[in-house]
Parts: structure tokens; C-alpha cells; sequence
């Protein structure tokens, strides 16, 4: 169970995380989400579908990794193999939250799970110098978080606005592998291509002033990696 403390440099003088990658930090994930602002990035490497939560319905960009839960196919070891890493797989073990010891001035705070397999007080990167003050490392995860929290405020206004123009469809991918195995992925959805190039100038211009008809291309342009994902899970058969 996650245990998230607000970090700071006494409680967490001694705190070190793990970098790299692989399966015991927990970067076996069949689907990260991702965001409008990285999604010229994404599309060089990963397909982008949107998701919809089995359980809450609600809608969410993602970058495609496996056709199974628990499959990355993009880990070789302990390396990622692909020269963009989604921001979300970055970010691991903190995550921005709120401080609300104060109710007038309420500031975003980061936090670290302290429970994560990359948390460690002897091994990996220092969160903090001798003096107390942040590392360069911790900096780093700072900004890569308040990114994050800007990113993550745009999704719902993008998906929303996809919705309510009729450019979501429903997707099924069936998979077939080099030995004979199949995969049918359901609750996904992404951009139709055929709504969208019939937009009409008005709906065109509305996307493009809202910063979303970028993005709606990179989604289109992203589904071609879907051929190089499964020659990636074929490769690992032989």
C-alpha cells in the first residue's frame, strides 16, 4: 500500500531513489497515461488510445506499451528501449499534492511514496545535500511534477472537448502474434479519422485556438506504431 509523505529535509535527510528501469519498480504496465503536451514525443513510439476506467467510465489519453496487463514491451532488462520515456513512468515515486495546513494560501507540495520499490536508504540518488538543501536530482523531479500537475488540468478539458465534436470512437484491436496467439483489447477509443477530416472550418479553427487539433493528428499519426508493438512482442517469442 502507498504511504505518501509530504518530503521534506529532515524526515527524509537520508531518503535515496533508485533510477533505471524494470520490472521491480514497478514499470511493468500494459498503459501509461499521457497528455496533449507530450504527445508529439509519444507518437514516435508508443500508439495513443484513450482509455475508459472500467469502473469510474471516465476517459483518459494513453500511450499503448503491451497488449496484456503487466507487459512493457519497451523494457530490455533494466533499460527502456526507446529514446522518449512518457512522463508519467518519469515521475515514479513522487507525485505533487496539496498542503492544506493552511486553508487561505494552499500551496502544492511534492510528495514521495515512501512504500515504493525505488525508495531506499542505501542505494540511488540523494534527495538532498548535506546542507539540507535539494539535490539536482530532486530539482529535476520538481519541475518534471509541476509540468505534470499543469499537463494533467488540460486532459479532461481535451477528451471532453473530442466528445462533444464527435471525434471519439469506440476501438477493438485484435492482435494476431507469430505463434498462432490473439488479443482482443477492449474499453479503448481514439481519434476518427474520418470525422476529422470532414471538420468544417469553424470546428477546425476551434480546435487549433483551444491548442487540441495538434494533438488529435499526433493520436491519428501514433496508430502506425501499432505494427512495430506487436513486432516487438513477436521478437520476444523467439
Amino acid at each position: 500500500m502507498a504511504d505518501f509523505q509530504k518530503l521534506n529535509n529532515i524526515d527524509h535527510q537520508n531518503v535515496r531513489v533508485q533510477t533505471g528501469f524494470g520490472a521491480q519498480f514497478g514499470d511493468d504496465v500494459m498503459f501509461v497515461l499521457t497528455f496533449p503536451e507530450e504527445m508529439r514525443s509519444i507518437q514516435a513510439h508508443y500508439p495513443i488510445l484513450i482509455h475508459k476506467d472500467p469502473v469510474s467510465g471516465k476517459f483518459s489519453p494513453i500511450a499503448l506499451l503491451g497488449f496484456e496487463r503487466g507487459e512493457n514491451l519497451f523494457l530490455q532488462a533494466d533499460r527502456w528501449d526507446a529514446s522518449y520515456v512518457p512522463a508519467m513512468m518519469r515521475r515514479q515515486p513522487f507525485l505533487i499534492g496539496e498542503d492544506k495546513s493552511s486553508i487561505s494560501d494552499r500551496q502544492h507540495v511534492v510528495a514521495i511514496d515512501m512504500e515504493h520499490p525505488r525508495v531506499s536508504l542505501e542505494v540511488g540518488e540523494p534527495l538532498f545535500l548535506e546542507q539540507g538543501g535539494p539535490s539536482d536530482f530532486l530539482e529535476s523531479k520538481a519541475t518534471l511534477l509541476e509540468h505534470l500537475r499543469q499537463a494533467s488540468e488540460t486532459n479532461d478539458k481535451f477528451v471532453t472537448a473530442l466528445v462533444e465534436h464527435g471525434l471519439v470512437q469506440s476501438v477493438t484491436l485484435s492482435i494476431k502474434l507469430s505463434n498462432g496467439e490473439s488479443y482482443e483489447l477492449q474499453d479503448f477509443f481514439g481519434i476518427d479519422d474520418d470525422a476529422l477530416q470532414r471538420a468544417d472550418g469553424r470546428l477546425v479553427t476551434t480546435l487549433a485556438e483551444a491548442g487540441w487539433l495538434m494533438p488529435c493528428f499526433m493520436m491519428v499519426a501514433s496508430m502506425s506504431q501499432l505494427g512495430r508493438l506487436v513486432e516487438r512482442r513477436n521478437r520476444s517469442l523467439e
